[in-house]
């Protein structure tokens, strides 16, 4: 079963019945994966989190897309004296770390700024072999040149991106721009579309089903937004299930307007208890 935290807690607070719906779960003999296109954290910063709010998880169980960025780059036997320029945040430095990935940029160069002259040519590192957005808070004109001028001269650097998400859920007040709008950037001066790594995009998925040595048709994905998760799962052929504790409302699922519909959708991911006897013998 695949989990995104928007399933797990909402804000700083874990969402009721789901520690012991984990629990249950666990001893219904079903793996659980926590998958999440939120790139600030690595999946040490996630699990510091889940075990901040008293949950059970551990490491192994953790695929953020800042490690689906590493992954992916190990995958394509990206070589040992190239770096990766990062726009992004700590999580995918980390995730470049624990990989032997060198890198460049990301908290580094927050608040540097470009100073235009006449005759100015801005330089880069012509090491740099791949470009991997993330969603930056600290995000600026320094960043979209420097990333503009590795896709667009540094012959063939790879332009990654964690994931093209419209919206991201910063605080429970409001909606924010979320990492599409980085992408969009680099997209937007470059003219290249980007490999994406994070949710919907197959990479993640086929990445996980190979790591945990999983069929397809035996997992479930369970999610609170309909263009990110359950888009996941149909495209994956998974089982999908969405739960209505975070993003989605029941009226936007049901709006004649949306082509995106679940398998399965319920209330919160709690609702599972009352169907733990059938879990166990499935």
């Amino acid at each position: 079963m695949l989990l995104p935290p928007g399933v797990i807690w909402r804000g700083d607070s874990v969402i009721d019945g789901v520690p012991a719906t984990l629990d249950m779960l666990r001893a219904a003999g079903k793996r659980l994966v926590f998958v999440t296109n939120n790139s600030t954290k690595s999946r040490a910063g996630y699990l510091k989190k889940f075990t901040d709010l008293g949950l059970n998880v551990e490491a192994e169980e953790i695929y953020s897309s800042s490690y689906a960025a590493a992954a992916y780059l190990q995958s394509i036997d990206f070589p040992a004296d190239k770096k990766v320029y990062i726009i992004g945040e700590q999580g995918i430095a980390d995730e470049l770390d624990l990989a032997g990935i060198k890198h460049c940029g990301g908290p580094e160069d927050v608040g540097k700024e470009v100073a235009l002259a006449p005759g100015y040519a801005m330089p880069h590192d012509a090491d740099v072999g791949a470009v991997v957005v993330g969603f930056d808070r600290h995000l600026s004109y320094y960043k979209i040149q420097y990333a503009t001028l590795c896709i667009s001269e540094n012959p063939g650097c790879h332009f990654i991106a964690t994931n093209t998400d419209a919206r991201t859920h910063l605080t429970d007040a409001q909606e924010w721009a979320g990492n599409g709008a980085m992408v969009g950037a680099i997209k937007g001066s470059t003219r290249q579309e980007p490999t994406v790594v994070g949710k919907p995009a197959e990479f993640m998925l086929a990445d996980i089903a190979t790591r945990f040595g999983l069929k397809r048709s035996q997992i479930c994905m369970v999610g609170d937004r309909l263009d990110t998760d359950i888009l996941f799962g149909a495209h994956g052929g998974l089982t999908t299930m969405l739960v209505l504790s975070g993003v989605t409302t029941e009226a936007t699922l049901l709006a004649p307007e949306n082509s995106i519909h679940p398998n399965l959708y319920t209330g919160q991911l709690s609702d599972l208890l009352a169907a733990k006897d059938s879990l166990v013998s499935a």
